[in-house]
């Protein structure tokens, strides 16, 4: 059964093996009470917490590019697309695939088949995000703890890596061992055919960004969504604990103690209250807040509050619901997502089957946050929603799973591939300047990773693309 219980408090024995892909090294001593090496339980502890984290730092990075959240400060550079150092991010994930390394050879020694195939799957899913970010990062030569200026690998080769990981860890999630993953896993509690599942919806994640590119094969996708998950009750999650709340919840309560932040953007108010599309969706109400006058009323990009108090007059999120309970998930991946990307690949030859996900989609989303049954059956009737096969489009699959990614990364990687197309998605005001009126479509590299390993950093611009962006 996946692990329901609030996360303890992260053992002494989970060292973080604090490496960045620059900087590796290894603190060599004899303490007794300051152990060398960190065990597999202990490793994957700390791995998948922090895997977790990185999911909310990223789409905290890139929440504002999607317009799910705006700054009340007008010309904030998360608002307007300027290249902003993301450094923490960075090491953050290096730090969890460093773990990962480790861990993954005292796996393979030990013949741990289990743990080996969970991290396979952790750091297909920790590179993969890297990758979306960043395009071109280090990984081959990242983790011998003697190179601290390692090589930038291809972004499109190291997606091949992604698929390769995954393809191992579900061959070694399938094999027998005699070690099990235990609760040690804050994810599955040890759920070894979940984990399995888990594996199968990000292959199919990853492998869906390369739609319409060649060599692209909507069968291959549709084998790993029939693969993927079942239900809700088979989401990749880690549930938080009163000692850590969950991120986002502390967004909202610091928002409510006036550090600002969690404002949501005047799009995707717009896009849920009846203003951009004909059906009022009743998600809205259980996303982010009112104002006071009990309206929702969002911020628009780039141009801040303008007279707008700190708090009462404009929508942000706000404590105990479901994305900001303290006791919340932080999702890492879905049902509902799945479901979105199976409508997708299954658009082009199969409308019956992706209509079907589609509805499935919106549907569990729905089940997750708790949309009581007859405002669910009102949206899902509604004629602009319930369009029927044959009228189906792309941009209404895209819509849909842009609402049931709430503040999640890979909401960047689609309105990548979307090309921002959603309706009325209109550029955020006092938009940096250098990118000519186009959006962003990467991050800069971190100065920390320019300051240490500038020779090999590529020269880009915040317009050049991830492999899979064409």
């Amino acid at each position: 059964m996946k692990l329901h219980n609030k996360i303890r408090a992260i053992m002494g024995a989970s060292l973080i093996l604090s490496a960045s892909a620059c900087e590796s090294f290894l603190d060599v001593n004899e303490n007794p009470n300051n152990p060398e090496d960190a065990p597999i339980s202990g490793l994957m502890t700390n791995i998948t917490y922090e895997t977790s984290l990185n999911v909310f730092r990223s789409g905290s990075a890139v929440s504002n590019y999607v317009q799910y959240l705006a700054s009340p400060n007008p010309d904030s550079g998360s608002d307007t697309m300027e290249p902003l150092d993301f450094s923490g991010t960075w090491f953050s994930l290096y730090n969890v695939m460093t773990d990962l390394n480790e861990m993954n050879k005292k796996a393979e020694e030990a013949g741990s088949l289990h743990y080996l195939g969970a991290g396979q799957v952790l750091m297909a899913l920790n590179l993969g995000m890297t990758v979306d970010l960043f395009g071109d990062v280090p990984f081959s030569e990242s983790f011998n703890f003697t190179t601290v200026t390692p090589k930038y690998d291809d972004d499109q080769t190291l997606y091949g890596n992604i698929i390769s990981l995954l393809d191992q860890g579900i061959a070694n999630l399938q094999g027998t061992t005699s070690i099990s993953i235990g609760n040690d896993d804050f994810i599955y509690g040890g759920d070894v055919a979940t984990w399995i599942k888990f594996a199968n919806t990000l292959k199919a994640r990853y492998l869906i960004h390369s739609r319409g590119g060649s060599g692209f094969s909507a069968a291959e996708v549709l084998a790993a969504t029939t693969a993927g998950f079942s239900s809700n009750a088979d989401n990749a999650e880690v549930i938080f604990f009163e000692q850590r709340f969950n991120p986002w919840a502390q967004v909202a309560i610091n928002n409510s103690n006036l550090l600002l932040g969690g404002w949501i953007s005047e799009q995707f108010i717009e896009a849920l209250d009846g203003t951009s599309y004909p059906a009022v969706d009743p998600r809205l109400a259980l996303m982010v807040g009112t104002t006071d006058d009990g309206e929702f009323v969002g911020t628009v990009n780039g141009a801040g509050r303008g007279n707008a108090p700190e708090q009462g007059a404009r929508s942000t999120l706000i404590p105990g619901q479901y994305y900001t309970s303290t006791l919340s998930p932080v999702l890492i991946a879905t049902y509902a997502e799945l479901k979105f990307i199976e409508a997708e690949a299954a658009f082009d030859t199969d409308k019956a089957r992706a209509f079907d996900a589609y509805m499935e989609g919106i549907e569990a989303h729905m089940d997750m946050l708790g949309v009581a049954a007859a405002d669910k059956a009102t949206y899902l009737s509604d004629p602009s929603v319930n369009v029927g096969a044959a009228d189906l489009t792309l941009d209404l699959i895209f819509k849909e799973k842009w609402v049931a990614m709430f503040l999640h990364p890979e909401s960047w990687n689609d309105a990548r591939r979307f090309d921002y197309n959603y309706k009325n998605f209109s550029p955020p005001a006092n938009l940096n300047p250098n990118l000519g009126g186009n959006l962003i479509r990467r991050l800069a590299y971190p100065d920390s990773e320019i300051s240490r390993n500038g020779q090999n950093v590529p020269s880009v611009t915040l317009l050049d693309r991830i492999w899979w962006d064409q």
